[in-house]
């Protein structure tokens, strides 16, 4: 990640020793009001002491502390007086570097595990109850607390299932609290970031905003800047959110390539510049996107299609803008992007990740294009995100709004992309989401792609007469982050709705499918 120790807040590190769980972990601490960042578990005594950070997270991992290639860590970071909680395999890092035992009994715990707390459970584990259930995933385990720690939990299988030093500052839990299957998890974060490191919950979407119109005008100066706006909450936040700071310096760009989903341009030409007052240019592409889509079926072909052709729209406003600056004196020397850290991550960004599909917001720009990157919340999640954007006044529909992908609708039909076909989705869609949104369930649901499948038909019978129509899929998926979701359970009754609707109301359907993947296995588009 981007060191962000710039932004005017001491971090809370959270060390990665390559654990799923870890960005939750940065999440988390940022929900109880504390600025987090991520660093890699190769990090030295000598930087975590340049980051001057309030507070450590070791993350768990799932490597065992004695195999021969383990994530290893400079244990000398322990003396420099940081508080410090250890998670999982961090516990057991901590654990052995300062002289308790670790040990392979043969006895493993995976998911739910009931806790005994440990006489008062010590400034983490104080005031709750002494039962809980916990969410544990390990197989080593701490057989014996360094010497001068208090053991603060226990299992049936596991000795020391937490303890600490309240003199050190330094504690450390076997399970994840991380995660909401532990019961009062965030709230042995919270005792750790407030009692233990004496932490002020400060990190909120204001001060986010201020200070990141303090850093982008300080990165811009007196240049012009564009946007390349797509209408989805990341590039309409990170828009607003440089218009924040540089006001008229910054223009602007919505192409419209034909694949939005219903009313989004009216969205955007309307509602979101009545709510910045951002200057807008937006650009009809649609018969130039579908020409070079003509008879394009592979995925990650359209995807380069619509990025490329997006980059030439984009480039023929981009040289009518430079010219009108130049004529001004005043050069565009900046880009603002809408990404996010899981963009970074999905796209092969990260240390040893794969690169699952060319995602739309990270490496999709042409190398002669000569701009830098204003990209304000490249190290932000997506509620972080939701919630500035709230307090930067933007509609709701906008800020509420379900993910989008960059590609559109263009990877949401299964086959050759064509206006009819678009037009067909489109129908199916805005009814799926309309009847998820009069049920209440936009806040239980991350997002809810609906797939054409464009190349496959079904018999049907509809009034009296034998069609052969397309099926559509129904992906609704819940999600914290991104990185992992389960498909949601949508009442029955509200699946009834959809499908008859849909099946009523768009002619070339005539059956609406379910899809039950979770991510993994699944990514939660189709392409």
């Amino acid at each position: 990640m981007t060191d962000q120790t710039h932004t005017g807040h001491r971090p809370v590190l959270v060390v990665d020793f390559g654990a799923q769980y870890a960005q939750l972990i940065a999440r988390r601490v940022r929900e109880a009001g504390v600025f987090s960042e991520l660093v890699p578990h190769t990090i030295t005594a000598a930087e975590v002491r340049e980051k001057n950070p309030l507070g450590i997270v070791l993350s768990g991992g799932p490597s065992s502390v004695y195999e021969e290639g383990a994530p290893q860590f400079d244990d000398s970071i322990f003396d420099l007086g940081v508080p410090t909680l250890g998670i999982c395999y961090g516990f057991q890092v901590m654990a052995r570097a300062l002289g308790g035992e670790v040990a392979n009994t043969g006895d493993r715990e995976y998911g739910a595990t009931d806790a005994l707390v440990v006489g008062d459970g010590g400034a983490i584990l104080g005031g709750q109850p002494e039962t809980q259930n916990v969410w544990m995933s390990h197989g080593d385990a701490v057989q014996r607390a360094p010497e001068g720690f208090d053991v603060l939990a226990r299992t049936a299988v596991t000795p020391v299932a937490a303890f600490g030093s309240l003199e050190r500052r330094l504690y450390g839990v076997q399970w994840h609290p991380e995660v909401r299957h532990s019961d009062h998890g965030q709230q042995v974060l919270e005792n750790f970031l407030h009692t233990v490191a004496g932490i002020d919950p400060d990190w909120n979407a204001g001060n986010v905003i201020a200070e990141q119109v303090e850093l982008i005008r300080k990165q811009v100066g007196s240049a012009r800047v564009i946007s390349a706006l797509s209408g989805g909450v990341d590039s309409a936040v990170s828009t607003a959110l440089v218009h924040e700071a540089i006001g008229d310096q910054l223009t602007a760009v919505f192409v419209d390539h034909g694949l939005l989903r219903q009313g989004e341009r009216e969205q955007v030409e309307q509602d979101y510049v009545a709510s910045t007052g951002v200057r807008l240019i937006t650009v009809d592409a649609e018969e130039t996107f579908l020409g070079h889509l003509e008879g394009v079926t592979d995925p990650e072909e359209k995807r380069k299609i619509i990025g490329r052709e997006f980059i030439r729209a984009f480039e023929q406003v981009q040289r009518q803008l430079v010219d009108e600056a130049k004529a001004e004196g005043e050069p565009i020397k900046f880009l603002v992007q809408g990404t996010l850290y899981p963009d970074v991550v999905e796209s092969g960004g990260g240390s040893g990740t794969a690169n699952i599909k060319s995602h739309h917001n990270v490496g999709g720009l042409p190398e002669d294009m000569k701009f830098e990157l204003v990209e304000p919340l490249r190290d932000l999640f997506k509620d972080e995100v939701r919630a500035i954007g709230r307090e930067l006044g933007l509609p709701e529909a906008i800020v509420g709004r379900q993910p989008f992908p960059g590609p559109g609708l263009g990877i949401r039909i299964v086959g050759e992309v064509t206006k009819n076909r678009l037009e067909t989705l489109r129908a199916a869609d805005a009814i799926a989401r309309a009847e998820l949104t009069a049920a209440g369930l936009d806040a239980e649901i991350w997002q809810c792609p609906v797939v054409l499948l464009a190349d496959v038909r079904s018999v049907g019978v509809q009034g009296d007469g034998r069609t052969y129509g397309h099926p559509v899929v129904l992906r609704p998926v819940s999600s914290e982050d991104a990185m992992t979701a389960d498909w949601t359970r949508v009442p029955y009754d509200v699946l009834a709705r959809i499908s008859n609707k849909i099946t009523n109301q768009v002619p070339e359907v005539n059956r609406v499918v379910l899809d039950v993947t979770s991510k993994p296995p699944g990514t939660i588009e189709w392409e």
